[in-house]
């Protein structure tokens, strides 16, 4: 089967291609039967040597039932010389099974984290709660300044021996 593509040149880090006729089982940079156009994705979108297409060639190509690429048709649609669309591929996005199953564990982790903090939280509000109860609150004297009678007779024997 024939395939109208790219084959990459260029050095590296500057990509260039060639659109090219080729057999489908040849590799992507090796040999082909006839090259067709350039394409060169560094120059500007707007510029007229960005992509360089042999019409001629090509609609004879394409008239002998050479296929194009997805990214050939995309240049040739511009042309006319071939319909293409956008794909619609919903799945695209979609995580998989390993990535669903870390999520879900991730998720359980975190409810289990916040469960017990709320836990925690309402535990130590009953104990905020618990200490300022009457009943166990200890005795303290009414007025600061005034001490309790066993202490005040400590210190006077203290007072009274030095």
């Amino acid at each position: 089967m024939l395939k109208i593509r790219l084959a990459r040149g260029g050095a590296k880090k500057r990509p260039y291609y060639s659109v090219v006729v080729a057999d489908s089982h040849s590799p992507r940079d090796g040999r082909f039967i006839e090259k067709v156009g350039a394409y060169n994705p560094l120059l500007k979108k707007d510029d007229p040597k960005r992509i360089t297409l042999n019409v001629e060639r090509i609609s004879e190509w394409l008239g002998k039932g050479a296929q194009p690429t997805d990214r050939v048709a995309r240049f040739l649609s511009t042309q006319g010389l071939a319909k293409w669309e956008p794909s619609s591929n919903p799945k695209k996005a979609e995580p998989h099974a390993k990535a669903k199953e870390r999520a879900a564990a991730r998720a359980e982790k975190a409810e289990l984290a916040s469960a017990a903090a709320a836990e925690a939280e309402t535990a130590a509000e009953e104990a905020v709660v618990d200490e300022a109860t009457p009943e166990e609150a200890p005795v303290e004297a009414s007025n600061p300044d005034e001490q309790p009678l066993a202490e005040a007779e400590a210190q006077a024997q203290d007072s009274a021996e030095g």
